[in-house]
């Protein structure tokens, strides 16, 4: 049965849509606190390894078949290009992560709505912004690029010298997320179960991210501490599993354009916890950024007028 999708934000998705936001804020925080004790792309890997086994679990559970003999024609290569995609992404955060920190990649990443409204009109015309939305992403846009000037020449340069690499690795990894939404919303792959989508993502995210860390000479140490443990299981278990199922279901049901916009609050989250808990530098470019950015999604989300 095809989904009802819905024209507007309602209480249940902002209410999810809080709940993700303020976790992913804080896990590209505790990611960055793990990558002194565990190679980024292995610890990807391993968080994949763990949600994928979860995903395939609750598909079971759930009477959802894994085969792609289930499947519309062409959800399987739409899949596993969508799984391409989140490998990519990953990959990009995860490295990213050891030159800039956990509160700027974070808003570089959340520049993924840019894309999404730039690229997903052109397939979907009922996901175009109009009037103050448009100018709303424009007030993103300029936050996410005061925020790069900070990193290439204010203070945050002198603090972390090679920040500006971080904060690209995080743009390319939110236009991949951005791909990653377009393929689902635009193939036969956004036509299947939200979790088997989810399954697809992690599923090739398990099998690239470790040839990857090889070809990256990264080292496979698998005695972790309990933080690193705890770390890990946050990740696979919270963050790939419980919240991207939510998010895929809320791509079922939701306008995409304004759910994406709307996660732009994540980099709030990510610049309290990053300076409460290491100490992230807070720059007045990077507080500016982030009001432009809170105020982009206000606009984006406006419910145009009704009509007389």
């Amino acid at each position: 049965m095809p989904h009802t999708r819905k024209p507007h934000l309602d209480s249940l998705a902002i209410s999810l849509l809080l709940g993700c936001c303020m976790f992913w804020g804080f896990q590209q925080v505790l990611v960055k606190a793990t990558v002194a004790e565990v190679a980024p792309v292995f610890q990807a890997f391993v968080r994949f390894a763990i949600a994928s086994a979860a995903v395939a679990a609750w598909c079971l559970w759930r009477g959802v078949r894994l085969s792609p003999a289930a499947e519309p024609p062409g959800a399987a290569r739409a899949g596993l290009l969508a799984g391409a995609l989140f490998a990519g992404e990953f990959a990009c955060i995860y490295l990213g992560l050891q030159y800039t920190s956990a509160s700027r990649l974070t808003v570089f990443l959340y520049a993924s709505p840019f894309w999404v409204a730039l690229l997903l009109p052109r397939f979907v015309p009922g996901e175009r912004l109009q009037g103050w939305q448009w100018l709303g992403l424009a007030a993103a846009f300029v936050g996410v690029g005061l925020a790069l000037g900070d990193g290439l020449m204010g203070p945050a340069n002198a603090a972390l010298p090679m920040a500006w690499l971080g904060d690209l690795l995080g743009l390319l990894a939110g236009l991949m997320w951005a791909l990653t939404t377009v393929v689902i919303r635009t193939t036969p792959l956004g036509r299947i179960a939200p979790a088997k989508q989810l399954f697809y993502q992690v599923g090739v995210s398990t099998l690239v991210l470790p040839v990857l860390s090889l070809a990256l000479g990264e080292p496979w140490v698998w005695q972790f501490s309990t933080f690193a443990w705890t770390s890990l299981l946050l990740q696979a278990l919270v963050g790939a599993f419980v919240s991207y199922l939510a998010w895929m279901w809320m791509l079922a049901h939701y306008p995409a354009t304004k759910i994406s916009v709307f996660v732009f609050l994540t980099p709030v989250f990510a610049l309290l916890i990053g300076a409460l808990w290491l100490g992230e530098p807070v720059t007045a470019g990077l507080v500016v950024a982030l009001i432009l950015v809170a105020a982009g999604i206000v606009l984006v989300n406006r419910k145009p007028a009704a009509a007389a």
